[in-house]
């Protein structure tokens, strides 16, 4: 056996014994003559110590023995010397005294420390992916990871659910993002798709009778990549029959609250049951439909107010069937006319025109970029709305109503996070619900549908289908968690007659249907049951637990900023030969 015993088990228990070990040398020291290093492997760390009159050969071994070598020592464990345990190490109380020692491998010296968590420039760390994995950090993340999934297989087994595996290579149908597409040798000149989400397969799964489906299953989109996407992922998907909204919403929130209790004890739900919003209260709210609910600072409307208040920018937007709204950044009265002026660029990336303030510092008189044209009374209800004190920085947009939300919500999670109000230890779950079914298209004069194809609007909004689409509203419901939305579900379409009707809402040519989704529709005319689901992403759930800030953090092998594989080289030209027996000629 190369080894006895895993490096992180050994304790006191151990004393006396006589274990062999094997991983790779952590870090290496000299003192008085003795050699000590830290012996790693996936488990933990031992010290392993050296005697040079009684175990030459095995001293020489550690003499020689560098950083990330991986060797194989036997010895005798004993407890450390009084006052030289180690309480920041789990085996801190004890050491291995090596009798015997073998490189199993030398190592070059790595492009940076494995055994120092210090900050390496990403692009290094990718292209030495496989060393970066070695470090404890992404150690930790793999384990919680490893952990996360397992507990919701557990969980869901013993719901009645089935994992079922859904085909990579499918149909490519239009889900929102671009499909990666594959190539058929066997086939000239057409495609499979990699699958964006099984959305179709799962339903044909409900068709099927199984009722309780789950799995965990890799996903791929051709989008732009940001800190919380990449172009292949992860996702929790379920789906039920014969359920409604609240039993799919029940049932994940039974699983996740049991699931922080178990994988993640040290963090704390904000609230249970958790809170719910609609649609419309989140972006009056928050100004945005993934809000983080562990703070204030909420938004508040004086467009009533703006409307009357004398002040050219706020009565012209408000009578243009604008926005005015504003926050109450408390604690940050004092901020500079430059420091203001930042913020004001802030906003304009996200389309403001500008940023109207009034600041009223811990001591002194207030200082506003708008109070002076505005009237008395008017001013101090404003004050009154966002209740002011001193101290307090107010801020205001003036804009249509997308502008000021996207404005507002962004410059408020900034805020937040300068002002430290977002306890990384607590877990603000919440679900938004009641979306709009569709929203219009001004660019291509049509209706989108708000999730996707083939969720079902609500019951008793169905006549607003025929008399007024953008009234109706889609049983969508969106699990947030810490300013992202962590899954996406909804109740879905189970009838072809309603189905049929979506499609010819949102412009999709009645061929053009029966060409993509035929077998769907064909689907539904051999009793398909009620059915709905939803599909948490793996990934995203993982780096907030994780306390990441990236789900690079928590992917083993993720492709970075540009979607490249800086480890293998992908994506890379393919060969001559490949491409004749592809049918594909390149026009680059």
């Amino acid at each position: 056996m190369y080894k006895t015993h895993t490096c992180g088990e050994i304790r006191l228990a151990h004393a006396g014994q006589v274990v062999t070990l094997a991983g790779w040398v952590h870090r290496r020291r000299v003192h008085g003559g003795i050699n000590f290093i830290d012996l790693r492997d996936r488990y933990g760390l031992v010290q392993v110590v050296t005697d040079p009159v009684q175990f030459s050969d095995a001293h020489q071994g550690i003499n020689d023995a560098r950083p990330e070598w991986v060797i194989q020592v036997e010895g005798l464990v004993r407890p450390r010397p009084e006052g030289l345990a180690n309480p920041n190490m789990e085996t801190g109380e004890i050491e291995v005294v090596a009798q015997h020692v073998r490189v199993l491998n030398a190592a070059k010296t790595p492009p940076f420390q494995i055994a120092v968590e210090e900050e390496v420039d990403e692009t290094l760390r990718l292209r030495y992916r496989y060393l970066d994995l070695r470090r404890e950090r992404l150690r930790r993340n793999l384990l919680l990871r490893h952990r996360m999934i397992k507990f919701i297989r557990d969980f869901l087994d013993g719901q009645g659910f089935m994992e079922i595996e859904t085909p990579i290579l499918f149909k490519t149908t239009p889900e929102g993002a671009r499909d990666y597409l594959v190539p058929s040798r066997v086939h000239p000149g057409e495609f499979y798709a990699l699958p964006q989400s099984p959305q179709q397969l799962k339903q044909l799964l409900m068709v099927a009778g199984v009722e309780r489906y789950f799995q965990v299953a890799r996903c791929f989109r051709d989008e732009d990549q940001r800190g919380d996407r990449q172009p292949e992922f992860t996702q929790l998907d379920i789906e039920m029959s014969f359920v409604e909204r609240e039993d799919v919403m029940a049932l994940v929130e039974e699983m996740f609250t049991k699931l922080v209790a178990k994988v993640v004890p040290q963090k704390r739900l904000l609230s249970s049951p958790w809170p719910r919003l609609t649609y419309q209260e989140a972006m009056a709210r928050f100004g945005k439909d993934n809000p983080d609910i562990r703070y204030g600072m909420e938004l508040k409307d004086v467009t009533d107010l703006a409307a009357g208040s004398g002040f050219q920018v706020f009565e012209g937007t408000a009578a243009s069937g604008g926005l005015v709204r504003g926050i109450n950044a408390s604690g940050l009265g004092d901020y500079s006319r430059k420091q203001i002026d930042e913020l004001t660029e802030f906003v304009k990336k996200y389309g403001a025109k500008g940023l109207a303030y009034y600041a009223l510092p811990t001591s002194g008189e207030a200082r506003s970029s708008f109070a002076k044209f505005v009237k008395p009374e008017v001013m101090q209800a404003m004050l009154e709305r966002l209740e002011a004190k001193a101290g307090d920085l107010l801020l205001f947009v003036a804009d249509q109503p997308a502008v000021v939300c996207e404005a507002l919500g962004r410059l408020r999670v900034l805020l937040a996070e300068r002002l430290g109000l977002a306890d990384p230890n607590v877990l603000g779950f919440c679900w938004v619900i009641d979306f709009p079914f569709v929203n219009w298209n001004e660019e291509e004069q049509r209706w989108d549908p708000s999730h996707h194809l083939f969720t079902s609007p609500m019951a008793e909004d169905l006549p607003l289908l025929d008399s007024d689409p953008g009234k109706a509203r889609g049983q969508q419901y969106d699990l947030v968690l810490n300013n992202y939305e962590v899954a996406g579900g909804s109740i879905r379409i189970h009838d072809r007659a309603l189905q049929e009707k979506v499609f010819k809402l949102i412009g999709l040519d009645p061929d053009v249907a029966r060409e993509r989704f035929g077998h769907i529709l064909e689907a539904f005319e051999y009793g398909t049951p009620p059915h709905g689901g939803i599909a948490p992403g793996v990934d995203r759930l993982c780096m907030i637990l994780a306390d990441e800030a990236n789900i690079r953090e928590v992917i083993a092998f993720p492709k970075n900023q540009n979607a490249r594989d800086l480890m293998g080289g992908a994506p890379s030209p393919a060969e001559p030969k490949q491409l004749k027996e592809l049918h594909i000629k390149l026009d680059v």
